[in-house]
């Protein structure tokens, strides 16, 4: 017997379920998509909530040859939001696994 009167193998139970349970959300939150924008909409990114950047779309507009380096900022801006978001997402989604975070085990570490 462990302190708290658990017993190692109940928690190693616990603990593969709770890890099968992450595995599925993983693969479920890679699935899913998020948008990140800059420039007022004119350039959007997708990203997958496993945070990669699937698409780039960028308005005819801010498509200028001789400021190509605003268009380099807005892009980064573009994945900087998306990212946020997929991060975001991806916490969002593991808490409904784990609502209150990862479990102690106290004694046990």
């Amino acid at each position: 017997m462990f302190p708290g009167g658990g017993n190692m193998q109940q928690i190693m139970r616990q603990v593969q379920k709770m890890q099968k349970k992450m595995a599925e959300a993983q693969e479920e939150i890679a699935k899913m998509t998020v948008e990140g924008t800059a420039g007022g909409g004119s350039v959007r990114v997708t990203v997958t909530g496993d945070r990669r950047v699937t698409e780039v779309k960028l308005a005819p507009e801010v498509v200028d040859p001789d400021d190509i380096e605003m268009l380099q900022d807005l892009i980064v801006a573009a994945i900087s939001d998306g990212m946020k978001k997929a991060e975001e997402l991806a916490e969002a989604e593991m808490k409904k696994v784990i609502p209150g975070g990862l479990p102690s085990f106290p004694g046990l570490f």
